[in-house]
């Protein structure tokens, strides 16, 4: 049992750093453990990488996913560790299950790599929801702290921020945009000038879900704590962590949580929270804990059972990720972006709703159109043309879109078809 331990452990680290899994001892392991851990290639021609990366997804061939936004799939070879530690755990599954801690750190430490920060400051959960509630729930309030939001935030987000307001009496200054937005002065503004000496909290999405829109989070940062620095910074990361070339420390932030089964593809359910090291002490565990006011980062990871043979798979998503590089796979998602949005955007009743400036959107983008409501747009694509989008609006009721998410895996030809749909409908 130490044995494979060690070799999980020492595996895990080895993925951080290559592309390729080796350890000393190996041979003591199974030839189906060292299989699902084989070599991965570092591939320089982008043809010949995107059509390696499409050949490692078991994606449908009939109908082209851009709905990769609400969850993407794993690699084959994420999927393969997934199902290999599967196997394993069901053989003796206690023995393996309390016996973790130093396996789990090490996926705590690739991911801390990932993100730029201490292994310290990160805790694995099981997505964004959890993470941000964490935070929220872990805070303490009183009657009439602010808490500054915005009405394009994500639905769970402004939900869960409505229910301390009911149950503590804290005040919520709702903050709203015009989408896109493409101007920092403009967003930042917004936020310092709703700031007064009894904001609590500012919640800023990094990457709007609805529109792709990207916020300039450090500047926000900067400006709401030079009015008040007790300020703590809340950052919804759902859709940047994977997804665009960045540090966490870099925003400026106290919290960042984010959906790992998005933008990073890891398996299902996998989820991260990160806690700058000076607030994890104040900050109170959403589940019970020993120690609840400890400022150990593991407080935040004691939800009882859970899906171990998940959490070890991250370590080769990341690994997945790190062989595209952050830098490449950003430049290839905008790609993507653009290939679609550039086909369509002067066709008559086709509304692109997403910016076009590379400092503000990425791969995630909406439209709609003019002649069709977003519902029967979205039945048409998946009936006639075999497209799965889905529709999002925000808040107010006044942004509505079809909300487009291509991933690496997504090629010119099932974007050729998703064009050829919105032209065939815009016309109709």
């Amino acid at each position: 049992m130490n044995n494979r331990r060690n070799f999980l452990k020492k595996g895990i680290l080895a993925a951080a750093a290559s592309s390729t899994f080796a350890t000393p001892g190996i041979s003591m392991e199974t030839r189906k453990e060292k299989d699902v851990w084989k070599e991965l290639p570092l591939i320089e021609e982008d043809d010949f990488l995107w059509d390696w990366v499409r050949n490692e997804y078991s994606v449908s061939s009939t109908i082209a996913n851009l709905n990769n936004g609400s969850v993407s799939p794993q690699p084959k070879v994420v999927q393969e560790v997934f199902e290999h530690y599967t196997r394993e755990f069901n053989t003796i599954p206690s023995m393996y299950m309390w016996s973790k801690g130093d396996i789990s750190n090490a996926v705590r430490e690739q991911l801390a790599e990932l993100a730029g920060c201490s292994p310290e400051e990160i805790a694995v959960n099981r997505n964004t929801t959890e993470a941000i509630n964490t935070v929220i729930w872990g805070m303490n309030y009183q009657k009439g702290d602010e808490i500054i939001l915005c009405e394009q935030d994500y639905t769970s987000v402004m939900n869960t921020w409505q229910e301390v307001e009911a149950r503590y009496g804290v005040t919520l200054k709702w903050l709203s945009f015009d989408l896109p937005v493409e101007d920092d002065d403009v967003i930042v503004e917004a936020y310092k000038n709703a700031v007064t000496d009894k904001t609590k909290v500012v919640t800023i999405t990094h990457v709007n879900n609805i529109n792709g829109n990207i916020l300039p989070v450090r500047k926000i940062s900067d400006s709401v704590k030079s009015v008040n620095p007790k300020v703590k910074v809340l950052v919804d990361g759902a859709h940047s962590f994977g997804h665009i070339n960045f540090k966490i420390p870099e925003l400026g932030c106290d919290f960042y949580g984010t959906s790992l089964h998005k933008w990073l593809c890891a398996p299902f359910g996998t989820g991260m929270l990160y806690v700058k090291k000076s607030e994890i002490q104040e900050l109170w565990p959403l589940f019970t804990h020993a120690n609840p006011q400890s400022d150990n980062i593991n407080k935040f990871s004691t939800f009882g059972t859970r899906n171990l043979p998940a959490e070890l798979s991250i370590a080769r998503a990341i690994q997945f990720h790190n062989v595209i590089g952050i830098q490449r796979k950003e430049e290839r998602l905008r790609f993507l972006k653009n290939y679609w949005v550039e086909r369509v955007i002067d066709i008559p009743n086709v509304e692109i709703k997403t910016s076009m400036k590379p400092e503000f959107a990425c791969a995630l983008a909406s439209f709609s159109l003019k002649n069709m409501p977003d519902g029967e747009v979205a039945q048409k694509l998946l009936k006639e043309y075999h497209i799965h989008v889905t529709q999002k609006g925000d808040k107010t009721g006044k942004f509505h879109g079809m909300r487009v998410t291509p991933h690496v895996y997504t090629t010119t030809q099932e974007l050729d078809r998703f064009v050829r749909g919105i032209i065939n409908l815009a016309k109709s």
